[in-house]
């Protein structure tokens, strides 16, 4: 489908199928992280699986690599490997303790003079990474990289000397935006989410809102796509809705939207769902193995969201066939 072209209305699909065919698309192509993190949070799961599948992408250095993140491949650790790994614990409730004091060392070491995260480290040359993650020498601070690192740790309360710097960052990055790009809007997002300073986050929050409305980095209306051309360098339909950036009814990207623009958003994100069961990647395909791995991911994040705005049961999905042998 081209971006001029309205979606094609989703077909009946009720939430408990809906949830049945993902979980067979879920048994037949994810990893096994992938498949731990499902049977947890819609099959009633426990948390252990969920975290020794984890621990698999935990390095010496306290950080997680071996393509945690399927765009940066290699076992070394990233920092867009960081934020996914958080985001798995904070969704289990487990981001604290040694380990993640541990991790907070690694991020000391890893970090730019100002204080903040690249994208990737130098050391990534010679492991392949999708092209939209170069490789410096001396790489640059990324709010794309810092944002959600630092929102989600102040979420869960941890306190450590590196938080200082990196918050002074983002909230600096935050409130003088001029340029940018969906995704960095989404990670000033995941800042601001997590902040413990509401006041101040509520109000860079309503700038930021207004200026991604402004810049048309919001897909407002997905019959209209062909209105919000795609950032430089993204792929032809890689563009951000509404329920990219409020992923759940708390956070405080839901109130630059209507409620309108809102169940509009999540009746297009519903009815992307493929007839495998799975739901589609838009970004630019670079690697077989990347694309693979990621749409079970992007599987998980569509469910989570769906399930967030009371679109899925909070019970266990029910497979029309057998899930994997126990």
């Amino acid at each position: 489908m081209s971006g001029d072209e309205a979606p094609p209305p989703a077909p009946a699909v009720s939430p408990q199928d809906r949830l049945a065919r993902a979980e067979q698309f879920i048994w037949l192509t994810a990893r096994v992280l992938e498949q731990r993190r499902f049977a947890y949070h819609f099959l009633g799961g426990d948390a252990d699986p969920v975290d020794t599948a984890l621990g698999a992408y935990l390095g010496g250095d306290g950080g997680y690599g071996h393509a945690l993140d399927p765009d940066l491949r290699g076992p070394l650790s990233q920092p867009l490997h960081t934020a996914h790994a958080l985001r798995i614990l904070d969704g289990l409730g487990r981001c604290s303790g040694q380990r993640i004091e541990r991790l907070c060392g690694h991020l000391t070491r890893v970090s730019t003079p100002d204080g903040a995260l690249p994208a990737a480290v130098p050391a990534a040359r010679g492991h392949l990474a999708a092209p939209y993650h170069p490789a410096y020498d001396d790489p640059p601070g990324e709010l794309l990289a810092t944002g959600p690192v630092v929102g989600l740790l102040h979420r869960n309360r941890i306190w450590h000397a590196w938080l200082f710097r990196a918050t002074d960052f983002c909230w600096e990055r935050v409130e003088s935006l001029r340029h940018s790009h969906p995704y960095e809007v989404q990670s000033a997002v995941a800042f601001l989410d997590g902040v413990p300073d509401r006041a101040r986050a509520a109000a860079a929050a309503d700038r930021l809102g207004r200026f991604a409305r402004e810049r048309r980095l919001v897909v407002l209306d997905p019959a209209r796509r062909g209105e919000y051309p795609p950032a430089p360098g993204y792929a032809p339909d890689e563009q951000l809705f509404p329920h990219d950036f409020a992923r759940a009814p708390a956070s405080l990207a839901r109130g630059w939207f209507t409620d309108a623009e809102v169940r509009r958003s999540l009746d297009f994100l519903a009815g992307q769902q493929q007839p495998d069961g799975g739901w589609p990647v838009h970004r630019r395909e670079w690697a077989p193995g990347s694309a693979l791995e990621r749409r079970p991911i992007a599987t998980l994040e569509a469910l989570l969201t769906l399930r967030a705005y009371g679109r899925l049961p909070d019970g266990a999905a029910t497979s029309p066939a057998p899930g994997p042998p126990r």
